[in-house]
């Protein structure tokens, strides 16, 4: 059964902006403004939905969420969805949206990252319909690192269409821009040198299969439910294996070693050909790093795991399109993902 790509956007497509998670703080309005307005100038009508009030850990009651965003999924007239950020909390929506009617649907990209694993990971396990994974709406006004590309390229590509990312080697230590003082950051602050790193042993890596993952401490509370069967998904749409990638948000190495264990003995990384984890500015412990965290637990599975790769809380940002066929190569002297939307 094949993956389901929604069409490409074309000028004058509507952007459907909500919040599954939290929302928008009054103070930080005018970056969700100046980031509305780089959609815009794509030539998109932007429609901003309710569910925005970010007074609370919540944009709205569970329900209003759920029923926003499914409404969006299953407009007809609207080609993507793509939230302000993250959150804490989206699980609650997952058993109220409405899975039959996003199923029937005509496919709506959906694009996001951290809480918005909980929504779009389980969304392309259940439905077959590929998410973007790797930005959200108020990063999209920084301009995007030579080798990467922007989750506005992606949504617009043409079936079957295949794109090479070469990870920039840098990326930010700490900290993040504030966006009252300036709404209109732009440039993201590269000031560390850093490479992709294999955490099971030496040698090359040359694997392919089709992506998914997401956020470890937002996945790992839906293992064991029908949201997170990636064998399932595995057997329908990659008879050729999984490349499934993972990444910490801020959860000490104790904690992600755990989520990690947990996720594996459930299966999560079942019909994986190798692992992905993306570079974490989380906090080791004084007997376990975040790297030691993740091989103790995906050690046993006894394949390739490349860490420190583009696809976390760190910028830059990598976009993986969760459903996609990837090669993923790493050498001493190259590292290099490919994707293709077929």
């Amino acid at each position: 059964m094949p993956v389901r790509y929604p069409r490409p956007l074309r000028p004058g497509d509507r952007v459907g902006v909500t919040s599954p998670s939290s929302g928008v703080p009054e103070e930080l309005g005018e970056r969700l403004a100046v980031a509305v307005r780089d959609v815009e100038a794509r030539g998109y009508e932007v429609v901003v939905g309710r569910c925005m009030d970010g007074s609370g850990h919540v944009s709205a009651p569970a329900a209003d969420r759920a029923a926003e965003l499914t409404a969006m999924l299953t407009d007809p007239g609207v080609r993507a969805v793509v939230p302000p950020w993250g959150g804490e909390t989206a699980l609650d929506l997952l058993p109220l949206i409405d899975w039959e009617a996003v199923r029937a649907a005509e496919p709506t990209w959906v694009v996001g990252y951290s809480d918005m694993s909980t929504v779009m990971t389980p969304l392309t396990l259940l439905t077959g319909v590929a998410t973007v994974h790797g930005n959200n709406l108020m990063d999209t006004p920084y301009r995007v690192p030579e080798g990467l590309v922007s989750w506005l390229d992606i949504v617009a590509a043409p079936p079957g269409h295949r794109f090479a990312q070469v990870p920039p080697e840098r990326h930010r230590a700490a900290g993040r821009d504030d966006y009252a003082e300036h709404p209109d950051a732009r440039t993201f602050t590269l000031d560390t040198p850093g490479r992709w790193t294999r955490l099971d042993g030496g040698g090359d890596v040359d694997v392919e299969g089709r992506l998914i993952g997401g956020c470890v401490e937002m996945l790992c509370n839906l293992t064991g439910t029908p949201y997170l069967d990636t064998s399932a998904f595995a057997r329908a749409h990659a008879p050729e294996g999984l490349l499934v990638y993972v990444e910490a948000g801020g959860h000490d190495a104790f904690t992600i070693c755990r989520n990690l264990h947990g996720m594996r003995m459930a299966g999560f990384f079942e019909a994986a050909e190798a692992v992905l984890v993306g570079r974490t500015s989380a906090p080791d412990t004084a007997s376990l790093t975040q790297h030691e965290a993740v091989i103790e637990a995906l050690g046993p599975l006894n394949v390739p795991v490349v860490a420190d790769v583009e696809c976390g809380h760190v910028p830059p940002y990598l976009p993986l399109v969760n459903g996609a066929r990837c090669r993923v190569v790493h050498t001493a002297t190259r590292s290099e993902l490919t994707q293709t939307l077929d």
